[in-house]
């Protein structure tokens, strides 16, 4: 009976490994979409056109969060945006959204745009690492993120028209 025991502890101590001591312990991914170990779903991908103050068309190739979950992740823990890069946030009703860079390490252009797909707000240069809610001042339906100072160089204002590519089939959580 003895040895049968001796061999079950050695068995169970072959097992068990103690986490590596160097810092590189394996991550497990969180359910919380803002922590940074964080790891959702591919978001869809689309597009946006925006027509500048000079009649110029500048397009954007977005991710599209339609989710609760993919909302609030945004564009936490991101390190770089290139140019011409971007995400945009689809809100099932039209109302002055507001957000936050909580966890956001770059800086945000946040471009607010209403249901008749105008340009109604930005906030231009949005700091990283703020709990400062920013808005639009007017109900919006759509926001998009975008490198910082990118809608000043391209010419972008308030009542630029808007065209979005790729999320007329998209389902929209409330």
């Amino acid at each position: 009976m003895r040895l049968w025991a001796f061999g079950f502890c050695v068995a169970v101590a072959a097992c068990h490994r103690d986490p590596p001591s160097n810092g590189n312990a394996l991550r497990v991914n969180s359910a919380d979409p803002t922590a940074e170990t964080y790891v959702g779903p591919a978001l869809p991908k689309g597009k946006v056109l925006l027509r500048d103050a000079y009649r110029g068309m500048h397009v954007v190739e977005v991710e599209i969060a339609t989710t609760a979950a993919a909302r609030n992740r945004g564009m936490m823990w991101r390190r770089e945006l290139p140019e011409g890069k971007g995400m945009l946030f689809i809100f099932s009703d039209e109302r002055d959204q507001t957000f936050w860079m909580r966890n956001t390490l770059i800086p945000l252009d946040l471009i607010f745009i209403g249901k008749q797909r105008k340009v109604v707000g930005i906030v231009p240069q949005a700091a990283p690492k703020s709990l400062t809610t920013r808005s639009g001042g007017q109900p919006s339906l759509y926001v998009l993120e975008v490198p910082g100072g990118w809608a000043e160089k391209q010419g972008i204002a308030v009542g630029c028209e808007v065209e979005i590519q790729g999320a007329s089939m998209l389902p929209v959580e409330p």
